[in-house]
């Protein structure tokens, strides 16, 4: 059995993605680690922190990214696939580079894959998810937030990374440049692994957070849709009361160790209180959520109702 890992990151060291932890949270698992790398700003270091890994697993493959080409985020999934059509496992174990593995679930993964190995039903495979939010120890348990992901697929052509990257779909004779085609698409029929995905994707000093928002809704919006949008905002990004989330009690990756010592924006959080009444509220903060999320973690063990599958759960 071979493993592949795959990702994708473009000026990420310089809007604080965790990129470096998240390829070398799973070098131990895989055979090969596959990363397209986007030519970003100049003042950004992802391509040479990637190099310094000094792996020979690493492959990077450098690209130019085209959003009048691939709008609304779907240059996300178009660099998803770059990076994925390079593999050549038999399982292929894609993260994005705000995503970590903890290493006490590595022997987990690797079990599960070979069990799977023969099984030509399991199309992929999910994962369960952490969110942290804010700093390193709060988290969401709040309806709106995606619990489960598929993280790793089969090798094949067929499948594709789907709308802006979250995830993926089975998607025969594709064109290569609708990735938000929901027709003639197929949900993966996929196998649950008893392992998290530490999703580390609104920890950020609040001022980098503002700016990663700023660079993501342009892939998505346009340039000049998101520079009027945030032209009007503080450079700040408002994490809001973060008594209002779960506490987390639990261990991270050890790989995560150095971004946890370098935690220093503690004066920039607000742990107490109510939310600022003129922003817009977070969809944790909104009144339907918060009864939907009082309702799972009270009377339905946590599980969220009615969220957006994008696959096939089976019952192996």
């Amino acid at each position: 059995m071979k493993l592949s890992g795959f990702s994708f990151v473009r000026n990420g060291i310089k809007l604080y993605y965790p990129v470096v932890e998240t390829i070398k949270s799973i070098l131990p698992l895989v055979d090969e680690f596959v990363i397209a790398v986007g030519k970003g700003d100049e003042d950004d270091t992802s391509r040479k922190k990637i190099e310094e890994i000094n792996s020979q697993k690493i492959r990077i493959i450098d690209t130019v990214w085209d959003i009048e080409k691939y709008p609304r985020g779907m240059e996300h999934a178009h660099q998803t696939d770059i990076a994925k059509n390079e593999c050549s496992g038999d399982w292929l174990f894609y993260l994005q580079g705000d995503e970590v593995i903890h290493e006490k679930d590595l022997p987990i993964i690797h079990k599960r894959c070979e069990e799977l190995l023969d099984n030509s039903e399991v199309e992929g495979m999910l994962f369960k998810y952490l969110h942290f939010w804010g700093n390193y120890d709060h988290y969401h348990k709040s309806h709106g937030w995606y619990p489960y992901e598929i993280r790793i697929i089969r090798n094949d052509p067929d499948i594709h990374s789907w709308e802006s990257a979250q995830s993926f779909r089975k998607i025969p004779h594709f064109d290569g440049t609708n990735y938000r085609q929901k027709e003639n698409t197929y949900k993966l029929k996929v196998a649950l692994i008893d392992a998290f995905i530490y999703h580390y994707g609104w920890v950020r000093p609040p001022y980098l957070m503002q700016n990663k928002r700023r660079y993501f809704h342009t892939n998505h919006w346009g340039s000049k849709r998101a520079k009027e949008h945030y032209d009007k905002l503080d450079n700040y990004f408002d994490y809001g009361p973060l008594n209002r989330l779960a506490v987390f009690k639990g261990t991270h990756p050890a790989i995560m160790d150095q971004k946890l010592s370098e935690f220093n924006w503690q004066e920039k959080l607000q742990f107490s209180g109510k939310p600022n009444p003129l922003r817009e509220k977070y969809k944790h903060e909104k009144m339907r959520n918060k009864i939907l999320t009082l309702i799972e973690n009270n009377l339905n063990r946590g599980n969220q109702i009615g969220y957006f599958k994008n696959f096939i759960l089976l019952d192996e």
